[in-house]
């Protein structure tokens, strides 16, 4: 990077967690490992002497945790901020706070170097007079629709790292016992939600439950066929066949302005 390298602080109360991110850290020859902390207090205080670029943040810490230590962080001084934690169930909320990414221990090398290089970007356009470029996309992430209470995008865990997958993107999800599943494009994957309340975060509009275990993407309905005892088959463009069920027939119907 012309404007030098980017100034990285490692945040875990873990001493290996922490070896070990240091060690990843070393390898990025655009990076300049600056310090690290055991926990939140320090890292506060670590954060307003050595002003790094770059926050690799734990989440879960005794005293102030990763999203405590953000808290006392102003705004001005807030550095790009990477979390790196074992548990998956924060991932929204850290979007929530515009962290740029979210990894997920034991951390793979790639996935690491991705986020890294991602970082070193950021930073780059913070340095270039661009300070709201930094986090434009993150803060998108896990949001609501401006107006709604309806969310643009679903955090997915895969391959070490929770991916934000956009829900006109999705095709249709399935309950898949205490999870669910979604359909994104001839690829599934898995979420830990209950269909209820996914269903609760999703626009009724665009996808209107047709099953007790199926929610559809209206968007992705190529046509209806007649079937039995009162239920349609519902057949998406990509040759998927499902089954909209009696009990939902009117209220789907209602949405197209019809009497059901």
């Amino acid at each position: 990077m012309a404007e030098g390298k980017v100034r990285a602080l490692v945040v875990d109360d873990e001493p290996l967690a922490r070896r070990r991110l240091c060690r990843l850290l070393r390898a990025a020859p655009a990076v300049e490992l600056v310090g690290e902390c055991g926990d939140g207090a320090a890292a506060v205080e670590a954060v307003e002497r050595l002003a790094p670029d770059l926050l690799l943040l734990d989440v879960q810490m005794p005293g102030v945790d990763g999203f405590g230590v953000l808290d006392a962080i102003p705004d001005e001084r807030r550095p790009v901020v990477v979390f790196v934690t074992a548990y998956d169930e924060y991932a929204v909320r850290a979007f929530e706070v515009h962290a740029l990414d979210y990894l997920l221990k034991p951390v793979d090398p790639a996935r690491f170097a991705d986020a890294i290089g991602r970082a070193e970007e950021y930073v780059r356009l913070r340095r270039g007079g661009h300070p709201g470029q930094a986090g434009k996309v993150s803060a998108i992430l896990g949001g609501p629709r401006p107006g709604t209470g309806y969310v643009k995008y679903l955090l997915v865990r895969h391959g070490g790292r929770m991916v934000p997958v956009p829900v006109d993107d999705i095709d249709w999800v399935e309950a898949a016992g205490k999870h669910v599943r979604l359909h994104v494009g001839g690829e599934s994957r898995l979420v830990r939600e209950g269909l209820s309340r996914l269903a609760a975060r999703l626009d009724p509009a665009q996808f209107p439950r047709i099953h007790r275990s199926v929610l559809v993407n209206v968007r992705c309905i190529r046509e209806l066929e007649p079937a039995f005892h009162g239920d349609c088959t519902v057949l998406l463009r990509d040759g998927t066949r499902l089954t909209l069920s009696r009990t939902y027939r009117a209220a789907f119907r209602r949405l197209f302005g019809g009497t059901g």
